[in-house]
Protein backbone atom coordinates (compact mmCIF):
# COMPACT_ATOMS: atom_id res chain seq x y z
CA UNK A 1 0.00 0.00 0.00
CA UNK A 2 1.17 3.53 -1.12
CA UNK A 3 1.74 6.14 1.19
CA UNK A 4 -0.97 8.21 -0.39
CA UNK A 5 -3.28 5.18 -0.49
CA UNK A 6 -2.73 5.08 3.75
CA UNK A 7 -2.91 8.29 3.91
CA UNK A 8 -6.58 8.14 2.20
CA UNK A 9 -7.67 5.24 4.57
CA UNK A 10 -7.16 7.05 7.78
CA UNK A 11 -8.86 10.07 6.41
CA UNK A 12 -12.01 7.47 5.70
CA UNK A 13 -11.47 6.55 9.48
CA UNK A 14 -12.72 10.54 10.38
CA UNK A 15 -10.97 10.40 13.36
CA UNK A 16 -7.43 12.78 13.42
CA UNK A 17 -5.18 13.77 16.22
CA UNK A 18 -4.87 17.27 16.18
CA UNK A 19 -1.31 18.43 16.40
CA UNK A 20 -0.21 19.37 19.36
CA UNK A 21 -2.18 16.15 21.10
CA UNK A 22 -1.15 13.26 21.73
CA UNK A 23 -3.87 10.39 22.60
CA UNK A 24 -3.09 9.10 26.12
CA UNK A 25 -4.71 6.34 28.34
CA UNK A 26 -5.58 7.11 32.32
CA UNK A 27 -6.47 4.01 34.54
CA UNK A 28 -7.78 4.20 37.91
CA UNK A 29 -8.99 1.20 40.26
CA UNK A 30 -12.39 1.49 41.26
CA UNK A 31 -14.25 0.92 44.49
CA UNK A 32 -17.54 0.13 43.39
CA UNK A 33 -20.74 -1.31 46.11
CA UNK A 34 -22.55 -4.11 45.42
CA UNK A 35 -24.81 -2.59 43.62
CA UNK A 36 -22.44 -0.82 41.45
CA UNK A 37 -20.31 -4.31 40.91
CA UNK A 38 -23.58 -6.13 39.94
CA UNK A 39 -24.40 -3.48 36.96
CA UNK A 40 -20.71 -3.38 35.97
CA UNK A 41 -21.09 -7.20 35.48
CA UNK A 42 -24.21 -7.14 33.93
CA UNK A 43 -22.97 -4.64 31.13
CA UNK A 44 -20.14 -6.52 30.94
CA UNK A 45 -21.91 -9.51 30.16
CA UNK A 46 -24.71 -7.70 27.70
CA UNK A 47 -21.15 -7.19 25.48
CA UNK A 48 -20.31 -11.03 25.57
CA UNK A 49 -23.83 -12.18 24.59
CA UNK A 50 -23.70 -9.31 21.68
CA UNK A 51 -20.05 -10.76 20.77
CA UNK A 52 -21.51 -14.13 20.77
CA UNK A 53 -25.01 -13.08 18.97
CA UNK A 54 -22.94 -11.42 15.87
CA UNK A 55 -20.41 -14.14 15.58
CA UNK A 56 -23.18 -17.11 15.30
CA UNK A 57 -25.49 -14.40 13.14
CA UNK A 58 -22.59 -14.43 10.36
CA UNK A 59 -21.33 -18.08 10.66
CA UNK A 60 -25.22 -19.21 10.17
CA UNK A 61 -24.82 -17.92 6.63
CA UNK A 62 -21.52 -19.23 6.26
CA UNK A 63 -22.57 -22.97 7.25
CA UNK A 64 -26.13 -22.68 5.14
CA UNK A 65 -23.77 -21.70 1.76
CA UNK A 66 -21.41 -24.14 3.07
CA UNK A 67 -24.47 -26.54 3.41
CA UNK A 68 -26.01 -25.48 -0.28
CA UNK A 69 -22.67 -25.74 -2.15
CA UNK A 70 -22.71 -29.44 -1.47
CA UNK A 71 -26.16 -29.97 -2.52
CA UNK A 72 -24.84 -28.41 -5.91
CA UNK A 73 -26.75 -24.95 -5.68
CA UNK A 74 -26.03 -22.09 -7.65
CA UNK A 75 -24.20 -19.56 -6.61
CA UNK A 76 -27.19 -17.03 -7.71
CA UNK A 77 -29.71 -19.14 -5.51
CA UNK A 78 -27.38 -19.53 -2.29
CA UNK A 79 -28.20 -17.70 0.96
CA UNK A 80 -26.60 -14.10 0.70
CA UNK A 81 -23.50 -13.53 3.30
CA UNK A 82 -24.70 -11.16 5.81
CA UNK A 83 -22.12 -8.27 6.47
CA UNK A 84 -20.04 -8.49 9.86
CA UNK A 85 -19.04 -4.60 9.49
CA UNK A 86 -20.46 -1.97 13.01
CA UNK A 87 -23.60 -0.26 11.48
CA UNK A 88 -25.72 -3.47 10.04
CA UNK A 89 -24.81 -6.06 12.98
CA UNK A 90 -26.21 -3.01 15.01
CA UNK A 91 -29.02 -2.32 12.81
CA UNK A 92 -29.81 -6.36 12.93
CA UNK A 93 -29.66 -6.41 16.47
CA UNK A 94 -31.41 -3.68 17.24
CA UNK A 95 -34.44 -5.31 15.04
CA UNK A 96 -34.15 -8.75 16.94
CA UNK A 97 -33.20 -7.61 20.55
CA UNK A 98 -36.74 -7.12 21.13
CA UNK A 99 -38.05 -10.57 20.25
CA UNK A 100 -35.13 -12.65 20.49
CA UNK A 101 -35.62 -14.85 23.89
CA UNK A 102 -32.22 -14.49 24.68
CA UNK A 103 -32.50 -10.60 24.82
CA UNK A 104 -35.76 -9.69 25.45
CA UNK A 105 -36.65 -9.80 28.76
CA UNK A 106 -33.19 -8.04 29.89
CA UNK A 107 -31.73 -5.72 27.08
CA UNK A 108 -33.21 -2.48 28.62
CA UNK A 109 -31.55 -2.45 31.79
CA UNK A 110 -27.83 -1.87 30.37
CA UNK A 111 -26.61 0.64 27.94
CA UNK A 112 -26.39 0.71 24.51
CA UNK A 113 -22.72 0.98 24.55
CA UNK A 114 -22.20 -2.52 26.25
CA UNK A 115 -23.90 -4.30 22.97
CA UNK A 116 -21.96 -1.88 21.09
CA UNK A 117 -19.21 -3.03 22.13
CA UNK A 118 -19.36 -6.48 21.42
CA UNK A 119 -21.07 -5.51 17.92
CA UNK A 120 -17.83 -4.07 17.61
CA UNK A 121 -15.54 -6.28 19.07
CA UNK A 122 -17.47 -9.02 16.72
CA UNK A 123 -16.39 -6.96 13.70
CA UNK A 124 -12.88 -6.72 14.25
CA UNK A 125 -12.58 -10.38 14.88
CA UNK A 126 -13.85 -10.63 11.19
CA UNK A 127 -11.71 -8.07 9.90
CA UNK A 128 -9.00 -9.18 11.36
CA UNK A 129 -9.53 -13.03 10.07
CA UNK A 130 -10.23 -12.01 6.34
CA UNK A 131 -7.07 -9.96 6.92
CA UNK A 132 -5.05 -12.82 7.73
CA UNK A 133 -6.60 -15.29 5.17
CA UNK A 134 -5.70 -12.64 2.15
CA UNK A 135 -2.08 -12.46 3.98
CA UNK A 136 -2.17 -8.64 4.29
CA UNK A 137 -2.27 -9.02 8.67
CA UNK A 138 1.13 -9.70 9.86
CA UNK A 139 1.84 -12.39 12.59
CA UNK A 140 0.59 -15.89 13.11
CA UNK A 141 -2.51 -16.84 11.14
CA UNK A 142 -5.88 -15.77 12.41
CA UNK A 143 -8.35 -18.05 12.88
CA UNK A 144 -12.53 -18.12 12.28
CA UNK A 145 -14.11 -16.18 15.62
CA UNK A 146 -15.43 -18.31 18.19
CA UNK A 147 -17.82 -18.09 21.01
CA UNK A 148 -17.03 -16.30 24.08
CA UNK A 149 -17.41 -18.53 27.22
CA UNK A 150 -19.09 -16.90 30.33
CA UNK A 151 -16.27 -18.34 32.99
CA UNK A 152 -13.03 -17.18 30.57
CA UNK A 153 -14.51 -13.87 28.88
CA UNK A 154 -12.89 -11.11 30.38
CA UNK A 155 -15.30 -8.54 31.37
CA UNK A 156 -15.27 -5.45 30.10
CA UNK A 157 -17.53 -2.91 28.18
CA UNK A 158 -16.17 0.69 26.75
CA UNK A 159 -18.99 3.64 26.54
CA UNK A 160 -18.38 6.37 24.28
CA UNK A 161 -20.70 8.78 24.18
CA UNK A 162 -23.28 9.96 27.48
CA UNK A 163 -22.61 11.12 30.78
CA UNK A 164 -18.45 10.17 31.27
CA UNK A 165 -17.12 12.98 33.83
CA UNK A 166 -14.29 13.36 36.28
CA UNK A 167 -16.07 14.21 39.39
CA UNK A 168 -13.85 17.33 40.70
CA UNK A 169 -13.79 15.25 44.20
CA UNK A 170 -10.93 13.85 42.75
CA UNK A 171 -11.99 9.96 44.25
CA UNK A 172 -15.47 9.72 42.01
CA UNK A 173 -16.23 9.06 38.03
CA UNK A 174 -19.68 8.86 36.58
CA UNK A 175 -20.56 6.64 34.01
CA UNK A 176 -23.57 6.30 31.42
CA UNK A 177 -26.39 4.19 33.12
CA UNK A 178 -23.78 3.25 35.84
CA UNK A 179 -23.48 6.45 37.96
CA UNK A 180 -20.92 7.86 40.44
CA UNK A 181 -18.38 5.23 41.14
CA UNK A 182 -15.91 5.92 43.94
CA UNK A 183 -11.91 5.39 42.56
CA UNK A 184 -9.89 3.46 44.77
CA UNK A 185 -7.04 6.07 44.04
CA UNK A 186 -6.76 9.66 43.42
CA UNK A 187 -7.77 10.94 39.96
CA UNK A 188 -6.24 14.22 39.82
CA UNK A 189 -3.72 13.80 36.92
CA UNK A 190 -6.48 13.68 35.17
CA UNK A 191 -8.89 15.97 37.07
CA UNK A 192 -5.87 18.61 36.90
CA UNK A 193 -5.53 18.76 32.91
CA UNK A 194 -9.53 18.58 32.51
CA UNK A 195 -10.18 21.68 34.67
CA UNK A 196 -7.31 23.87 32.57
CA UNK A 197 -8.79 22.77 29.41
CA UNK A 198 -5.34 20.66 28.32
CA UNK A 199 -7.45 17.38 27.35
CA UNK A 200 -10.71 15.83 26.61
CA UNK A 201 -11.95 12.53 27.40
CA UNK A 202 -13.04 10.69 24.15
CA UNK A 203 -14.52 6.91 25.56
CA UNK A 204 -14.13 4.89 29.05
CA UNK A 205 -13.54 1.29 29.22
CA UNK A 206 -14.13 -0.23 32.41
CA UNK A 207 -12.70 -3.74 33.13
CA UNK A 208 -11.93 -6.68 35.60
CA UNK A 209 -8.48 -7.11 35.78
CA UNK A 210 -5.97 -8.50 38.28
CA UNK A 211 -8.67 -8.80 40.80
CA UNK A 212 -9.89 -5.22 40.74
CA UNK A 213 -12.52 -3.63 38.68
CA UNK A 214 -10.96 -0.50 36.89
CA UNK A 215 -11.97 1.88 34.27
CA UNK A 216 -9.15 3.38 31.57
CA UNK A 217 -10.04 6.94 30.02
CA UNK A 218 -9.07 7.34 26.41
CA UNK A 219 -8.12 10.95 26.18
CA UNK A 220 -6.58 13.63 24.26
CA UNK A 221 -3.85 15.46 25.93
CA UNK A 222 -2.28 18.70 24.59
CA UNK A 223 1.63 17.38 24.25
CA UNK A 224 4.39 19.89 25.28
CA UNK A 225 7.43 19.68 23.39
CA UNK A 226 10.10 18.52 25.94
CA UNK A 227 13.88 17.87 25.49
CA UNK A 228 15.88 14.82 27.21
CA UNK A 229 18.25 15.86 29.35
CA UNK A 230 20.98 14.35 27.29
CA UNK A 231 19.74 15.71 23.63
CA UNK A 232 23.17 14.39 21.84
CA UNK A 233 23.79 11.64 23.85
CA UNK A 234 22.82 7.75 22.03
CA UNK A 235 22.54 4.78 24.67
CA UNK A 236 22.58 1.61 23.61
CA UNK A 237 20.23 -1.22 25.35
CA UNK A 238 21.18 -4.81 25.37
CA UNK A 239 18.19 -7.09 27.38
CA UNK A 240 18.77 -9.98 28.50
CA UNK A 241 17.94 -12.88 31.20
CA UNK A 242 20.72 -13.03 33.83
CA UNK A 243 20.54 -8.99 33.57
CA UNK A 244 17.81 -7.25 32.55
CA UNK A 245 20.00 -4.07 30.93
CA UNK A 246 22.83 -3.60 30.19
CA UNK A 247 23.07 0.54 29.05
CA UNK A 248 26.07 1.94 27.46
CA UNK A 249 26.08 5.69 26.32
CA UNK A 250 28.03 7.54 24.01
CA UNK A 251 30.06 9.19 27.04
CA UNK A 252 31.59 5.83 28.08
CA UNK A 253 28.73 5.33 31.17
CA UNK A 254 27.96 1.61 31.33
CA UNK A 255 24.97 0.98 33.63
CA UNK A 256 23.63 -2.17 34.49
CA UNK A 257 20.10 -2.56 35.51
CA UNK A 258 19.86 -5.67 37.72
CA UNK A 259 16.62 -8.35 36.94
CA UNK A 260 14.11 -8.34 39.66
CA UNK A 261 12.79 -11.32 38.54
CA UNK A 262 9.55 -10.97 40.52
CA UNK A 263 8.27 -14.24 39.50
CA UNK A 264 11.07 -16.27 41.04
CA UNK A 265 10.76 -14.68 44.16
CA UNK A 266 7.34 -15.61 44.33
CA UNK A 267 7.42 -18.92 43.23
CA UNK A 268 7.85 -20.68 46.87
CA UNK A 269 4.50 -18.76 47.60
CA UNK A 270 2.93 -19.72 44.76
CA UNK A 271 3.68 -23.41 44.98
CA UNK A 272 2.52 -23.46 48.57
CA UNK A 273 -0.64 -21.49 47.91
CA UNK A 274 -1.59 -23.95 44.71
CA UNK A 275 -0.53 -27.14 46.83
CA UNK A 276 -3.73 -25.64 49.09
CA UNK A 277 -5.91 -25.27 46.58
CA UNK A 278 -5.99 -28.38 45.08
CA UNK A 279 -6.12 -30.20 48.60
CA UNK A 280 -9.67 -28.27 48.29
CA UNK A 281 -12.85 -29.37 47.37
CA UNK A 282 -13.29 -27.55 43.73
CA UNK A 283 -15.64 -27.25 41.36
CA UNK A 284 -16.07 -29.69 38.40
CA UNK A 285 -17.82 -29.49 35.25
CA UNK A 286 -18.16 -32.78 34.29
CA UNK A 287 -20.36 -33.60 37.41
CA UNK A 288 -21.72 -29.71 38.18
CA UNK A 289 -20.10 -29.84 41.77
CA UNK A 290 -19.75 -26.59 43.37
CA UNK A 291 -16.17 -25.42 44.81
CA UNK A 292 -16.15 -24.79 48.30
CA UNK A 293 -15.75 -22.04 50.50
CA UNK A 294 -12.26 -22.67 51.73
CA UNK A 295 -11.26 -23.80 47.75
CA UNK A 296 -12.96 -20.06 47.02
CA UNK A 297 -10.59 -18.44 49.73
CA UNK A 298 -7.40 -20.61 48.50
CA UNK A 299 -8.09 -19.69 45.06
CA UNK A 300 -8.21 -15.93 45.90
CA UNK A 301 -4.69 -16.25 47.48
CA UNK A 302 -3.41 -17.97 44.63
CA UNK A 303 -4.96 -15.44 42.43
CA UNK A 304 -3.55 -12.62 44.63
CA UNK A 305 -0.02 -13.40 44.51
CA UNK A 306 -0.04 -13.57 40.42
CA UNK A 307 -1.51 -10.01 40.78
CA UNK A 308 1.21 -8.84 42.97
CA UNK A 309 3.90 -9.88 40.47
CA UNK A 310 2.26 -8.80 37.48
CA UNK A 311 1.44 -4.93 39.41
CA UNK A 312 5.76 -5.25 40.19
CA UNK A 313 6.58 -5.98 37.10
CA UNK A 314 4.38 -3.53 35.30
CA UNK A 315 5.77 -1.05 37.77
CA UNK A 316 9.12 -1.98 37.06
CA UNK A 317 9.20 -1.21 32.90
CA UNK A 318 7.35 1.88 33.15
CA UNK A 319 10.33 3.35 35.72
CA UNK A 320 12.74 1.66 33.65
CA UNK A 321 11.74 2.79 30.07
CA UNK A 322 10.78 6.16 31.24
CA UNK A 323 13.84 6.81 32.80
CA UNK A 324 15.54 6.06 29.28
CA UNK A 325 13.53 8.25 27.19
CA UNK A 326 13.97 10.88 29.85
CA UNK A 327 17.66 10.70 29.85
CA UNK A 328 19.00 10.20 26.40
CA UNK A 329 18.21 11.82 22.92
CA UNK A 330 18.52 8.26 20.69
CA UNK A 331 18.07 5.14 22.57
CA UNK A 332 18.94 2.04 20.49
CA UNK A 333 17.68 -1.60 21.01
CA UNK A 334 17.68 -5.09 19.46
CA UNK A 335 14.52 -6.56 17.61
CA UNK A 336 14.45 -9.56 19.49
CA UNK A 337 12.52 -12.62 18.76
CA UNK A 338 11.02 -13.20 21.82
CA UNK A 339 8.43 -15.50 20.78
CA UNK A 340 10.95 -17.88 19.83
CA UNK A 341 12.95 -17.35 22.58
CA UNK A 342 9.56 -18.29 24.58
CA UNK A 343 9.98 -21.98 22.80
CA UNK A 344 12.77 -22.44 24.55
CA UNK A 345 11.85 -24.63 27.67
CA UNK A 346 15.00 -23.39 29.69
CA UNK A 347 14.64 -19.82 29.05
CA UNK A 348 10.84 -19.25 28.55
CA UNK A 349 10.22 -18.42 31.91
CA UNK A 350 12.77 -15.98 32.58
CA UNK A 351 11.98 -14.44 29.38
CA UNK A 352 8.39 -13.85 30.10
CA UNK A 353 9.35 -12.55 33.72
CA UNK A 354 11.47 -9.96 32.51
CA UNK A 355 8.65 -8.63 29.42
CA UNK A 356 11.49 -7.77 26.42
CA UNK A 357 8.30 -6.81 24.07
CA UNK A 358 6.68 -4.54 26.32
CA UNK A 359 9.89 -2.55 26.76
CA UNK A 360 10.46 -1.85 23.26
CA UNK A 361 6.11 -0.63 22.66
CA UNK A 362 6.74 1.56 25.87
CA UNK A 363 9.95 2.86 24.26
CA UNK A 364 8.79 3.54 21.24
CA UNK A 365 6.17 6.41 22.44
CA UNK A 366 8.06 7.48 25.19
CA UNK A 367 10.94 8.78 23.17
CA UNK A 368 8.35 10.24 20.71
CA UNK A 369 6.90 12.21 24.05
CA UNK A 370 9.85 12.98 25.24
CA UNK A 371 11.39 14.39 21.97
CA UNK A 372 13.76 11.83 21.12
CA UNK A 373 14.14 8.60 18.92
CA UNK A 374 14.18 5.16 19.19
CA UNK A 375 16.39 2.95 16.82
CA UNK A 376 15.89 -0.82 16.05
CA UNK A 377 18.70 -2.60 14.96
CA UNK A 378 18.16 -5.07 12.54
CA UNK A 379 17.71 -8.66 14.02
CA UNK A 380 20.69 -10.27 12.42
CA UNK A 381 22.85 -7.15 13.61
CA UNK A 382 25.80 -9.07 15.23
CA UNK A 383 25.85 -7.23 18.25
CA UNK A 384 27.64 -9.49 20.67
CA UNK A 385 29.69 -11.12 17.85
CA UNK A 386 31.72 -8.13 16.74
CA UNK A 387 34.30 -6.28 19.10
CA UNK A 388 33.53 -3.15 19.74
CA UNK A 389 36.79 -1.86 19.91
CA UNK A 390 38.36 -3.12 16.00
CA UNK A 391 35.04 -4.26 14.34
CA UNK A 392 36.19 -7.71 13.67
CA UNK A 393 33.16 -10.17 13.97
CA UNK A 394 33.10 -13.49 15.30
CA UNK A 395 31.21 -16.34 13.41
CA UNK A 396 30.29 -17.72 16.64
CA UNK A 397 30.07 -17.08 19.99
CA UNK A 398 27.66 -19.20 22.05
CA UNK A 399 25.40 -18.43 24.87
CA UNK A 400 27.46 -19.93 27.27
CA UNK A 401 30.54 -17.76 26.69
CA UNK A 402 29.97 -15.00 28.91
CA UNK A 403 33.01 -13.18 28.07
CA UNK A 404 34.04 -11.37 24.90
CA UNK A 405 37.26 -12.21 24.12
CA UNK A 406 38.65 -10.46 20.51
CA UNK A 407 41.77 -12.39 19.20
CA UNK A 408 42.39 -9.27 16.90
CA UNK A 409 43.25 -6.28 19.31
CA UNK A 410 42.87 -8.40 22.86
CA UNK A 411 39.45 -6.66 24.01
CA UNK A 412 38.07 -8.84 26.77
CA UNK A 413 34.78 -7.71 28.78
CA UNK A 414 31.45 -9.28 29.48
CA UNK A 415 29.21 -9.37 26.04
CA UNK A 416 26.35 -7.98 27.76
CA UNK A 417 28.43 -4.92 27.92
CA UNK A 418 30.27 -4.97 24.35
CA UNK A 419 26.90 -6.01 22.69
CA UNK A 420 25.66 -2.64 24.36
CA UNK A 421 28.66 -0.65 22.89
CA UNK A 422 28.19 -1.63 19.59
CA UNK A 423 24.23 -0.97 19.50
CA UNK A 424 25.45 2.53 21.45
CA UNK A 425 27.29 2.90 18.27
CA UNK A 426 25.30 1.85 15.73
CA UNK A 427 23.19 4.82 15.73
CA UNK A 428 26.21 7.30 15.49
CA UNK A 429 27.56 4.84 12.28
CA UNK A 430 25.40 6.55 9.70
CA UNK A 431 27.78 4.97 6.14
CA UNK A 432 30.45 2.26 5.84
CA UNK A 433 29.59 -1.12 6.67
CA UNK A 434 26.67 -0.65 9.23
CA UNK A 435 28.75 -2.09 11.31
CA UNK A 436 29.82 -0.82 14.88
CA UNK A 437 33.43 0.58 14.79
CA UNK A 438 33.67 -0.28 11.22
CA UNK A 439 32.28 3.55 9.78
CA UNK A 440 34.66 3.56 6.78
CA UNK A 441 35.30 0.34 5.39
CA UNK A 442 33.13 -0.55 2.85
CA UNK A 443 31.92 -4.20 2.97
CA UNK A 444 28.87 -5.92 1.00
CA UNK A 445 27.86 -8.05 4.05
CA UNK A 446 27.77 -6.21 7.46
CA UNK A 447 27.94 -9.55 9.32
CA UNK A 448 30.42 -11.10 7.47
CA UNK A 449 28.45 -14.14 6.76
CA UNK A 450 25.38 -14.83 4.82
CA UNK A 451 22.41 -14.91 7.00
CA UNK A 452 21.88 -18.62 5.84
CA UNK A 453 24.83 -21.32 6.26
CA UNK A 454 25.23 -23.03 3.05
CA UNK A 455 24.55 -26.61 3.05
CA UNK A 456 27.69 -28.53 4.04
CA UNK A 457 29.10 -31.48 1.67
CA UNK A 458 28.18 -34.75 1.78
CA UNK A 459 31.04 -36.61 3.09
CA UNK A 460 33.78 -34.91 5.32
CA UNK A 461 37.83 -36.98 5.35
CA UNK A 462 39.37 -37.58 8.30
CA UNK A 463 43.27 -36.38 9.46
CA UNK A 464 45.00 -39.04 7.14
CA UNK A 465 42.48 -37.86 4.11
CA UNK A 466 40.15 -41.03 4.09
CA UNK A 467 36.22 -39.96 3.64
CA UNK A 468 34.37 -40.51 7.46
CA UNK A 469 30.94 -41.54 7.11
CA UNK A 470 27.97 -39.42 8.02
CA UNK A 471 24.75 -40.00 9.16
CA UNK A 472 22.35 -39.67 6.21
CA UNK A 473 19.74 -37.66 7.92
CA UNK A 474 22.64 -34.88 8.73
CA UNK A 475 24.04 -35.12 5.23
CA UNK A 476 23.48 -31.61 3.38
CA UNK A 477 21.71 -30.22 6.32
CA UNK A 478 21.45 -26.39 6.95
CA UNK A 479 23.37 -25.50 9.91
CA UNK A 480 20.83 -22.61 10.69
CA UNK A 481 16.61 -23.41 10.42
CA UNK A 482 15.20 -21.52 8.03
CA UNK A 483 11.11 -20.46 9.28
CA UNK A 484 9.17 -21.81 6.84
CA UNK A 485 5.94 -19.28 5.75
CA UNK A 486 2.59 -21.24 5.20
CA UNK A 487 -0.01 -20.45 2.69
CA UNK A 488 -2.60 -18.22 3.79
CA UNK A 489 -5.03 -21.19 3.45
CA UNK A 490 -3.18 -24.16 4.77
CA UNK A 491 -4.73 -26.26 7.67
CA UNK A 492 -7.56 -23.96 7.59
CA UNK A 493 -11.27 -25.22 8.36
CA UNK A 494 -13.35 -22.38 7.74
CA UNK A 495 -15.52 -21.76 4.81
CA UNK A 496 -14.68 -19.22 1.82
CA UNK A 497 -14.56 -15.70 2.44
CA UNK A 498 -17.28 -13.87 -0.08
CA UNK A 499 -15.31 -12.10 -2.97
CA UNK A 500 -14.84 -8.52 -2.99
CA UNK A 501 -15.40 -6.18 0.24
CA UNK A 502 -17.76 -8.81 1.76
CA UNK A 503 -17.63 -7.09 5.09
CA UNK A 504 -20.03 -4.30 4.13
CA UNK A 505 -22.21 -6.73 2.23
CA UNK A 506 -26.23 -6.33 2.57
CA UNK A 507 -27.58 -7.80 5.55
Amino acid sequence: MSDHAADEKKKRKGFQVRPGYVVQAYMFALDPGVEVEDRLRSHCGAARAAYNWAVGHVLAAWAQRSAEASYGISEDERTPWRSWSLPPLRKTFNAVKRTDPRFAGWWAGNSKEAYTTGLAHAAAAFDSYAASRRGERAGPKVGVPRFKAKRRARLSCRFTTGTIRVESDRRHVTLPRLGTIRTHENTRRLQRRLANGTARIMSATVSYRRGRWQVAFQVEVQHRTSTPHRPEATAGVDLGVATLAVVADTDGNVHHIPHPRHLNSELTRLRRASRTASRRQGPDRRTGRQPSRRWRKADAERTRIHHRVANLRTDAIHKLTTSLAAEYGTVVVEDLNVAGMLKNRRLARSVADAGFGRIRRQLAYKTAWCGGRLVVADRWFPSSKTCSRCGVAKAKLPLSARTFTCETCGLSLDRDHNAAVNLAALAVCSTGTGVAGDRDAAASKPRRADRKTRTTAGTTRDRRGGPVAQNPHQAGRKRETVAKTPSPGCGDTGTDLPRGNARDAEP
